[in-house]
C-alpha cells in the first residue's frame, strides 16, 4: 500500500521509471535465457567451444530483438 500510496502522491514519473526498470530486467532475464538455451544447441554433439564472445553478442541480438517488441508494443501499431 506505501508504494501505491507513493505514486499517487508522486505523480506517474515513479510510475513510468518502475515500469522502464521492469521492461529492462524482463529483457535481460529472457536474454539470458536464450543465450543459454542457444548455448546448450550449439554444443550439443559438436566439439566446438560457445566462447564468451559468443555469448555475449547472441545476448546482445536477443536484447536487440526485446527492445524492438517492447517498443512496438508500449508504441503502439
Amino acid at each position: 500500500m506505501n508504494i501505491l500510496t507513493f505514486l499517487e502522491v508522486g505523480g506517474l514519473g515513479g510510475l513510468v521509471a518502475m515500469i522502464i526498470g521492469i521492461i529492462i530486467v524482463v529483457s535481460l532475464v529472457v536474454s539470458l535465457i536464450i543465450s543459454g538455451i542457444a548455448k546448450v544447441i550449439y554444443e550439443w554433439n559438436n566439439d566446438k567451444k560457445f566462447t564468451q564472445k559468443h555469448f555475449w553478442q547472441t545476448m546482445l541480438i536477443s536484447l536487440l530483438i526485446c527492445g524492438l517488441i517492447s517498443g512496438f508494443v508500449c508504441g503502439g501499431m
